[in-house]
């Protein structure tokens, strides 16, 4: 591989920024911060851009919505993997980890036999991809039927993070039947008398819930991949996944999960659309006050991969952080939950997996990617300059 010199860029390192700085990456790997007139086989020339770690998404299941944009119409999976690799090379995500939920045969895509057809249709693609695609199995707890089957995709290594997760009515995500039979009609087409079906039946499902969960998360810590919970809602819960082993909290519900999981040794992933709307779509904590707090330790696209860098840098518009330290929610913060020493900063030796921002207005927009030094995404915004945390941003991120 060729090497290839960043020149005139704002840099932004764990714990300052560099101005008019460079970056000199050599054979995939950072080889040098701020060297002066490096030889290499190609310079880029990056002024009035900024210069942060490569994107890591430990959630986010966009990849559903490019195999089945309509309910009921599915694409040819191996097409909607391309395209969602794509997706993320634009949005500055070098280690995406595509959400897949295993949960019988509820609706769609969201069926085990689907869900498992893209986990392979992930891997095999693989050698061709812009990113560094991961995936990330979504086990829900009411499902007997996947336990086998996701027991084979750990086993094939198909499987980079596991979660476990219950969206049975009155817990959770969906705390009232209510809420619950709502969604069900307004995503998915159900009529009322069939969300209510669906729910009887989720409920019926929950025996024998925590044996197959202990099976699961056994056969995931055995294999070395990392497990989340997800939607804690109680201190309980969080005291009984981190029983369970499980290694970071999705979603809290509220700000009191978010301190438990948090004061036991627990990352929390927070939602980066959270943050630009400031509520969450659930009526659950916003993730603003997760952050002010100091509970919030990642942030994840969930299902719209360009929230992410805009999310950190409102932040650092919006709260105490430094740019740094907003951007470690989704560098740093995430490749350490996941046990990925390799990436996630500004460092010699790391994987150059790289993103150059620009201010496009108000807007922070990524116009350059690299995926261990291979440049993966590149365009031009004839007005930009190095996006900063800046006063255009302000009102973004609700008070």
């Amino acid at each position: 591989m060729t090497s290839t010199y960043l020149t005139h860029a704002r840099v932004v390192l764990s714990d300052r920024v560099l101005e008019d700085s460079a970056v000199l990456i050599d054979d995939g790997i950072i080889a040098a911060i701020a060297p002066d007139g490096a030889a290499a086989d190609r310079e880029i020339d990056l002024r009035g851009l900024t210069l942060a770690p490569g994107l890591i998404d430990l959630h986010c299941d966009a990849i559903e919505k490019e195999a089945e944009p309509r309910s009921k119409v599915l694409f040819p999976l191996d097409f909607a993997v391309a395209q969602v690799d794509r997706r993320n090379a634009a949005a500055g995500i070098t280690t995406p980890y595509h959400a897949l939920s295993f949960a019988n045969s509820e609706w769609g895509v969201r069926n085990n036999e689907t869900a498992a057809q893209v986990v392979r249709g992930v891997r095999a693609f693989r050698q061709h991809s812009l990113v560094d695609n991961r995936v990330h199995c979504r086990y829900e707890v009411t499902d007997a039927a996947s336990v086998p089957l996701l027991r084979a995709l750990m086993d094939e290594g198909a499987v980079d993070l596991l979660s476990v997760m219950d969206h049975s009515p009155g817990q959770g995500q969906f705390k009232t039947l209510e809420s619950y039979l709502q969604y069900m009609i307004g995503n998915h087409a159900m009529s009322r008398e069939q969300a209510e079906a669906a729910a009887h039946a989720k409920t019926r499902a929950k025996d024998g819930a925590v044996q197959r969960v202990e099976t699961l998360l056994a056969h995931a810590h055995g294999l070395g991949i990392p497990t989340a919970s997800h939607d804690d809602d109680s201190i309980h819960r969080i005291a009984t996944m981190r029983n369970l082993g499980v290694s970071m909290s999705e979603f809290p519900i509220t700000l009191d999960t978010a301190r438990a999981a948090v004061s036991c040794g627990l990352p929390t992933i927070l939602g980066a659309p959270n943050v630009l709307r400031g509520k969450s779509q659930s009526g659950s904590m916003r993730a603003i006050d997760a952050i002010r707090a100091g509970v919030a330790s990642c942030l994840c696209s969930d299902y719209q991969p360009s929230t992410l860098i805009a999310a950190a840098f409102a932040l650092a518009a919006q709260t105490e952080l430094t740019l740094p330290q907003a951007l470690a929610l989704v560098t740093a913060n995430p490749a350490d939950a996941c046990g990925l020493s390799d990436r996630g900063r500004i460092a010699v030796g790391l994987r150059a997996d790289l993103v150059a921002v620009a201010q496009v207005g108000a807007l922070p927009l990524i116009s350059h990617t690299w995926s261990a030094g291979r440049l993966v995404f590149s365009t031009h915004y004839p007005s930009a300059r190095a996006a900063e945390p800046a006063a255009e941003a302000r009102g973004r991120v609700a008070a």
